[in-house]
């Protein structure tokens, strides 16, 4: 295994080589970049792979710009079983034609012997709509790159044999407690909390794989620009989300760790079932690491015309930010059931002009169902940030707020009560596909599904394809529904999906009593359920 920085790595074999998420190009505004720096690898060699993962849409795991750029387009892309096409979908546009459509939890043999297993989360809240974790086998070794994916256990990879090597996450990768308008002292509290969680929770995935060598990766980002200077893990302050890797190994120890590998860019590990060499690129990581802030520096200079470059970029004043807030927004405010409820209030943006103070005030009301001016209300959440970075996402249409804006931690928040995650569920659900997964994803949690009338049919509300609301896709010709947002059929009489295999739906005509078991009550009528 070849470090290649963050969660990146080369995994080679006689029997062939995968490239896991390479990240190079500042992420979420310019405002996060690998640590220590990759950008100085060979990529031109490194990218000649014969298999490419990308575990999840997150911009410091998929970067476009080094994709399309650097990585051989013979590659055959390891999908994900992710619940919408939008990876395979953003790769193929990039000039990948070669995709294994991988089951999740299924074991796939590749040529030579090489086994890989994708196991995909597909919960709103992981990630971009979906994460991963790759396990790989060859010759009886065996590796488990979790990255930055949250499983709720590890038994399924437990069952496969003993792991030789455990690459995961152990650094934060959000934006709290930093942006949050809180006395210092408070968010150095908050932030201690959170960096003790995430020490305890990598150290329990730890415990229960087992695995000979532990290799902490996904982490940390490091900030350059001057404005999040203060981010980085190098003034000793205790409530920092950030620690790096050789910060991981002093806290490991304190438990009882004594296997574990640092892989920086360019570090080399060997392994076999008895051993594990490493060779790194450097005489000593512990003088490597106690000299962070001198490497910081000096990269903060180097990349100083990148950032620069990037916020000249921003600024769209031909943007009438209310207007296109309104037409991008209120059409899936209008759809939405179980986020909108969930925020339950008006979430409220600052926008800071570009002469750093007049202020434009937005409101998202959920309840209302509008985009609108602050009307002086009391709301649940504010979010503050330059006008410029709203302008940019819509120029954009960007349909992921938080893959962008909340993790580039260029704005301050204030809320009222515990944390929200329905708020941050909608913004990253700008997409009718994204929205209508999210909320069919939600209604599933209940334990009892609603029915609804189309015509003169009784059908389960959500499409077993995606979860559309087939109170507003739903259309039906004699005995045949069509779900408009991707156009899959099935066969009312059978519930038969007669576009792929499986997906059946629960239907019935009206009037027809409900199977035994069968609890989900009619909860709407549609108007245009006749073809």
């Amino acid at each position: 295994m070849t470090g290649t920085g963050h969660a990146s790595l080369r995994i080679d074999t006689a029997a062939g080589s995968i490239l896991c998420d390479p990240w190079v190009n500042p992420a979420y505004f310019a405002s996060w970049f690998p640590f220590p720096d990759n950008s100085q690898l060979d990529w031109e060699a490194l990218g000649d792979c014969d298999y490419l993962y990308v575990s999840h849409l997150h911009r410091d795991h998929f970067d476009a710009e080094h994709l399309k750029r650097f990585v051989s387009k013979n590659a055959t892309v390891l999908l994900p079983e992710f619940p919408t096409s939008e990876m395979r979908d953003e790769l193929t546009g990039l000039g990948f034609t070669k995709f294994l459509e991988t089951k999740s939890d299924e074991v796939h043999e590749l040529d030579g012997g090489l086994k890989i297993m994708i196991q995909a989360l597909t919960s709103p809240t992981d990630g971009p709509i979906g994460d991963s974790s790759l396990w790989v086998e060859y010759d009886g070794i065996r590796i488990l790159n979790q990255n930055d994916a949250r499983p709720t256990d590890l038994t399924t990879f437990n069952a496969l044999g003993h792991v030789h090597a455990h690459l995961l996450q152990f650094s934060g990768a959000i934006w709290y407690p930093m942006v949050y308008e809180l006395p210092e002292a408070a968010k150095r509290a908050f932030g201690k909390q959170k960096r003790d969680r995430q020490f305890d929770r990598t150290f329990r995935y730890i415990n229960d794989l087992k695995a000979s060598h532990v290799v902490p990766i996904a982490g940390p980002p490091c900030f350059l620009d001057d404005e999040l200077w203060q981010f980085n893990d190098i003034f000793g302050d205790e409530g920092n989300i950030f620690p790096d890797q050789w910060v991981f190994q002093q806290e490991y120890a304190k438990v009882g760790g004594t296997n574990s590998i640092v892989l920086l860019p360019g570090s080399v590990l060997s392994l076999s079932a008895d051993a594990a060499e490493t060779t790194h690129p450097v005489d000593s990581l512990e003088d490597f690491f106690a000299r962070k802030r001198e490497h910081l520096e000096e990269m903060r200079e180097r990349k100083r015309p990148v950032i620069e470059a990037a916020k000249a970029s921003w600024r769209h004043p031909e943007i009438d930010v209310l207007k296109e807030m309104k037409r991008r927004i209120e059409p899936l405010l209008d759809e939405s059931v179980y986020l909108a409820k969930g925020v339950g209030g008006p979430v409220r943006f600052d926008l800071v002009g570009y002469d750093g103070a007049s202020v434009e005030s937005i409101v998202v009301d959920f309840p209302e169902k509008q985009v609108r001016h602050y009307a002086d209300e009391k709301v649940r959440y504010r979010f503050r940030t330059e006008r410029a970075l709203i302008e940019h996402l819509l120029f954009v249409e960007e349909i992921d707020w938080v893959n962008s804006l909340f993790l580039s931690c260029r704005f301050s928040a204030a809320r009222i009560g515990q944390y929200n995650e329905f708020v941050y569920s909608f913004f990253k659900c700008l997409s009718e596909e994204r929205l209508q997964y999210a909320e069919g994803w939600f209604d599933q949690q209940k334990p009892d599904a609603e029915d609804i009338k189309l015509g003169d049919w009784i059908v389960q509300r959500r499409c077993p394809h995606l979860k559309a609301d087939l109170t507003r896709f739903g259309i039906v010709d004699g005995n045949t529904l069509t779900c408009q947002l991707h156009g899959w059929k099935f066969d009312l009489p059978s519930g038969r999906c007669l576009t792929s295999v499986g997906h059946e739906l629960r239907s019935r005509r009206a009037g027809a009593p409900a199977p035994d078991g069968d609890t989900g009550a009619v909860a709407a009528e549609s108007v245009v359920g006749q073809g």
